[in-house]
């Protein structure tokens, strides 16, 4: 077992998160496709960062935390879920967003999860591409301080091995929902990124001691360079367990075929698995990661990588939010 309750969590989440067959889209791929809904995870519109924030702001609010900063891209969905956390926990929220080179440009900068972080109070630090917001952090960081504030700096995408607790979680619930559909699961696939959510799920299945493989579909970098930052971090995650970091020993799968020329940049394959996915099952994916995750899927089934008899469970790590910012793109 995993020993969550070890941990200090707030509730946040609207938990367990449905899990559903996707029976137009299987029958159209040839392979049988399920999804993991965390896009329905609650806190303004929901998405893979809620369940990781139920542990940092814990954390935060134990350490006597009154504002919480956090970075991120212009139109990240976990600025967007920390700033709507920090409201419903009534800290303040400081968002540093750094611009993202190769995006349209009619709604990205109003539109989409913008929009919602200023809805939720969230005070934001506009960073240019030149700039490093590693350094603008610092800046409000001290700038707090000297005003007397309490904050707490939650990493990128809540990706470290606190935050990656709530993927353990996640796990639990993805191995129970298996045995309540009596259905056994050959792969999941997931958008990586700031590798928080493969890790925690591996390391979840690690303690459950269950050999599902779980494929990162990168977002931002190489396979080789994602495989390394997961497997860093599945091994801090594992020993926040105290389950022997050597377990993690070939677990990390990473696959850098498409996320095209670079984070939020838009790709063919990508606007085509959106589309499609909505037409058929009437399920919202996004620009930025579950929709380069999903074209992946698709080119996995059509190079007969999955097999028909193979049962694949997609995790929607939510952010539907971002398609309004790319309204032009589709």
């Amino acid at each position: 077992m995993s020993n969550l309750k070890n941990f200090p969590r707030v509730s946040l989440c609207h938990t367990p998160t449905p899990l559903e067959n996707l029976a137009r889209l299987s029958a159209y791929l040839g392979c049988k496709i399920w999804v993991k809904r965390d896009d329905c995870s609650g806190l303004a519109g929901g998405g893979n960062k809620t369940r990781k924030l139920e542990y940092l702001l814990a954390d935060a609010i134990q350490k006597g935390a009154d504002t919480v900063v956090t970075v991120g891209g212009l139109q990240s969905n976990h600025a967007r879920q920390t700033a709507a956390a920090a409201a419903k926990m009534g800290l303040a929220c400081e968002l540093i967003l750094q611009d993202v080179v190769g995006v349209p440009q009619q709604d990205y900068y109003h539109n989409g999860n913008l929009l919602l972080d200023q809805l939720c109070g969230a005070k934001i630090h506009r960073v240019t591409v030149e700039q490093s917001s590693e350094l603008v952090v610092e800046q409000v960081v001290a700038e707090l301080k000297n005003k007397g504030k309490m904050p707490y700096v939650i990493p990128l995408g809540g990706s470290n091995a606190l935050g990656s607790l709530g993927y353990v979680n996640c796990a639990d619930e993805i191995i129970t929902q298996s045995h309540a559909l009596n259905v056994a699961f050959d792969h999941i696939i997931v958008a990586s990124g700031s590798a928080g959510t493969q890790a925690g799920l591996l390391a979840g299945l690690i303690a459950q001691h269950q050999d599902i493989p779980v494929l990162g579909i990168c977002v931002s970098r190489s396979g080789l360079a994602q495989q390394s930052l997961v497997e860093s971090l599945l091994k801090q995650t594992l020993s926040l367990l105290n389950i022997d970091q050597s377990w993690s020993h070939g677990k990390v799968k990473a696959n850098g075929d498409y996320y095209g020329d670079g984070y939020g940049i838009s790709t063919a394959s990508m606007i085509h698995a959106v589309r499609l996915v909505a037409q058929l099952e009437g399920l919202l994916l996004d620009p930025v990661y579950t929709g380069k995750a999903m074209a992946g899927l698709f080119d996995l089934c059509q190079q007969g990588v999955f097999k028909p008899e193979h049962n694949i469970l997609f995790l929607h790590t939510g952010g539907s939010q971002g398609l309004f910012a790319y309204r032009e793109v589709f």
